[in-house]
């Protein structure tokens, strides 16, 4: 942890989504969260008010935006209130951007909602967004404000390094090679790619596994887990070409839907993921969640002090 020299001028409040998260965040910075009120009228509107004075203070908005919307609305209405309450800079910290997979128009008449969401946030007050794995690396060029992005790999690697002598990291599709070439990197471990197509949203066909995992434990890296349709059908592909055992790193645990019966069910040793999003999972499921606390601390407090934050995600930038 950084020397906290001053941070009277930093105030840190929670949306609704992220609660817990931002507690272990403040936690660590040593922190005291910020008052806010937020009320809901019956017809389903919200209302905020922040119940302390933020004029002239570096404030940051903890809220992750998956859904339901009104995560995402929550978010805009407190970066509205904050730059009205006259903030000096205004940061929205999300841990997990949402909307992102429509990250390209891919078909006619369709919306690119990241690049929407990104536009809106910056229209509300968002001075700076600092966000963990985006889906899609480009959409941090659809802001015109500066963005901080993590990297979960950090959080993940350390549980495998006892067991790097024979793993293999695996990307389970194009799109995620370079993260996990930062595991591969980091692991000092061989580095595989699942070619899959896509025929229809939450639903992926395994076409074939380039490179080697006969023998060998394999670690599936990927920025989120939805249905868990395709991560399960990664995990059989691999064991049918003789994975050993197979682990998942998982950054942004959406599991909606059948995912957490599909986990439980499939031939996976372990799934890790992050507290981006928050869950109450069951006790006889497979799943591990990893706090992202630390990294997301140290961003605001190096933020906060104009400092670099390379350090805190080191990737193979080649």
């Amino acid at each position: 942890m950084i020397n906290l020299f001053d941070v009277s001028e930093l105030l840190i409040f929670s949306g609704s989504s992220n609660v817990e998260l931002t507690d272990k965040i403040c936690e660590y910075l040593e922190v005291k969260k910020g008052l806010i009120k937020r009320q809901v009228f019956s017809d389903g509107e919200i209302w905020i008010k922040f119940k302390e004075n933020i004029r002239g203070r570096d404030v940051y908005l903890v809220q992750s935006t998956m859904p339901p919307a009104e995560n995402l609305m929550e978010l805009l209405i407190m970066l509205d209130a904050a730059k009205r309450s006259s903030a000096r800079r205004v940061t929205a910290v999300i841990p997990y951007y949402g909307y992102a997979r429509q990250d390209r128009k891919d078909q006619p008449r369709v919306s690119v909602t990241a690049k929407l969401v990104a536009d809106i946030l910056t229209k509300a007050g968002a001075d700076k967004v600092i966000t963990m794995d985006l889906h899609a690396a480009q959409i941090q060029g659809f802001f015109d404000i500066p963005l901080d992005h993590l990297y979960a790999s950090p959080i993940f690697t350390e549980e495998f390094k006892d067991k790097k002598e024979n793993l293999v990291v695996v990307s389970p599709d194009v799109g995620g090679i370079k993260i996990a070439r930062s595991y591969a990197k980091r692991l000092n471990a061989d580095l595989v790619l699942i070619d899959k197509r896509r025929p229809e949203p939450n639903h992926a066909e395994v076409m074939n596994v380039i490179g080697d995992v006969e023998g060998k434990d394999v670690l599936i890296v990927d920025d989120l887990i939805d249905t868990g349709g395709t991560f399960v059908a990664a995990v059989n592909a691999l064991k049918k070409r003789g994975a050993l055992k197979v682990y998942g790193a998982i950054t942004h645990p959406l599991l909606s839907g059948p995912a957490i019966e599909r986990i439980d069910n499939s031939a996976i040793d372990e799934l890790f993921v992050s507290d981006t999003i928050p869950q109450n999972l069951l006790q006889n499921s497979k799943i591990t969640v990893k706090t992202s606390a630390a990294l997301f601390a140290e961003s605001i407090i190096r933020s906060h002090h104009g400092e670099s934050i390379s350090s805190l995600f080191e990737v193979d930038k080649s």
